[in-house]
């Protein structure tokens, strides 16, 4: 990251984030695309479809409810990342807000208050995010649920 100048830089938490998301992501995905029946892909190379055509038409619909529950697994894992944001950055302005939380307690106080209200006002984007995509996770669920 310093030997590219990325150092201090919300590109830097952009990369390493998403690096650190992917080998999770890949596993859930690959178990999930495992358990897809091998009827239902051969049934549409028999009637004529390519690859591409049971991956667009077969497993991308099929996967919906994995991807809107890794999209809640890894926005909870990046937003509320503390310890790579505190390494690679320094400059307050790009400071992400768990970071910025900690600038509402002093040297020997907390305002109790502030901090209560920058957690509330933090765990609404994630709030918004799964009301979105709750069935999507709750369909997830439960075909977890029902084998």
């Amino acid at each position: 990251i310093y030997k590219m100048h990325l150092y201090d830089t919300l590109y830097a938490l952009i990369l390493t984030l998403s690096a650190a998301a992917i080998p999770v992501s890949v596993l859930i995905m690959v178990s999930f695309v495992r358990d897809i029946p091998r009827e239902l892909i051969d049934a549409m190379l028999v009637d004529g479809g390519t690859e591409w055509t049971v991956f667009r038409r077969l497993i991308w619909p099929m996967s919906r409810p994995v991807m809107a529950t890794l999209a809640i697994f890894n926005g909870l894992n990046v937003w509320n990342n503390f310890l790579l944001p505190l390494v690679l950055t320094q400059n307050a302005s790009i400071a992400v807000l768990p970071l910025g939380l900690t600038k509402l307690q002093g040297m020997y106080s907390v305002n109790v208050p502030a901090v209560m209200a920058g957690v509330l006002l933090s765990m609404l984007p994630l709030l918004v995010l799964f009301v979105f995509i709750r069935r999507q996770v709750m369909n997830s669920l439960g075909g977890v649920i029902a084998r």
